[in-house]
């Protein structure tokens, strides 16, 4: 009995331990689904999957702690109130599918304040193979395929940029911090703007805004003053959004006639929870998001809710 006792805090103390490890890059799957919170849910913002490669670089100016780099591949589909909707009168929301490719940066400070700037590249319409995703989906769960998808957005050029700044507010306790948040998109497919308040509750130590998975800080260059450290925590994430422009409900200034579109809602009320943790080499986090409702539909509920999951994997 005290060897398995034994066996069992070693194998623990294996996963939750780095031991002054310094990771350099990192390769992510992120997949957002209504599924992750109901199994009859699926609507709106119904599947995202990205696929992530990041690493930390060894060039810093006097002021910097930390640079690091990110690469992305990433899916966005959206759809009405059902995956199933035959008659385009009933359709509350456009069909809408958003393949990028991206690319980005995000400078960390000492005075606990990070700056980032991304850009993507891509399309939105039937060329971004929004029904034949959503429709393996499906396959994998045993659903009927989905109905509607020829009134689909029309094809569209993406070009999108995003620049996000964060500042800590309070750190002064170890398992409970609050930062100010702050984001900003512009382009063919997204325009608007974001404020809010990231806020951290630890069951561990809290790392700092430059060592964090939270904000996707948690890689080290070998001459970074950080090791990677074990983390464990859940977070809050309200956000106000004002939304200029969703080509995704209004149909891409770039093209004419889209069979379904509504008018947006300026004003948007986000807030994001869930909970992180780190496994040596991995890192999971699990989340849910509510928002208010996003455009001028009827039909359309005043919230709606949906999960996701991201697991990343550390190695130099």
């Amino acid at each position: 009995m005290k060897k398995n006792i034994l066996s069992i805090l070693l194998v623990t103390y294996a996963l939750t331990s780095y031991s002054q490890v310094k990771y350099k890059s990192a390769f992510s799957i992120t997949n957002d689904n209504d599924l992750y919170i109901s199994t009859t849910q699926d609507r709106y913002y119904t599947n995202g999957v990205f696929l992530t490669y990041s690493y930390s670089s060894g060039l810093l100016k006097e002021n910097q702690i930390k640079k690091i780099y990110s690469f992305e591949l990433g899916q966005k589909l959206y759809s009405p109130f059902r995956a199933n909707v035959r008659s385009i009168v009933e359709h509350d929301r456009p069909f809408a599918g958003y393949l990028y490719g991206g690319v980005g940066f995000k400078k960390f400070y000492k005075n606990d304040s990070y700056f980032g700037l991304s850009g993507e590249i891509g399309i939105l319409g039937p060329s971004a193979y929004g029904e034949q995703s959503m429709n393996f989906v499906h396959s994998i769960y045993g659903f009927n395929p989905a109905d509607g998808w020829k009134y689909q957005i029309k094809d569209a050029f993406a070009l999108n940029f995003k620049a996000e700044y964060t500042q800590s507010l309070y750190n002064k306790s170890r398992y409970f911090d609050l930062n100010w948040k702050s984001t900003g998109n512009i382009g063919t497919v997204f325009t608007d703007i974001s404020t809010g308040i990231f806020s951290r509750i630890g069951t561990k130590l809290l790392q700092k805004t430059a060592n964090s998975v939270a904000f996707n800080s948690n890689l080290n260059h070998k001459d970074s003053e950080f090791n990677n450290e074990v983390e464990a925590f859940f977070y809050i994430n309200p956000m106000v959004r004002l939304a200029i422009y969703d080509a995704t409900i209004q149909g891409s200034f770039l093209t004419e006639n889209n069979p379904v579109t509504y008018e947006l809602r300026p004003l948007v009320v986000t807030t994001e929870f869930g909970f992180w943790f780190t496994s040596n080499r991995f890192n999971f986090k699990y989340m849910i998001v509510h928002h208010t409702k996003k455009l001028e539909s009827e039909n359309v509920p005043n919230g709606n809710l949906y999960g996701g999951i991201q697991i990343n994997y550390l190695f130099n």
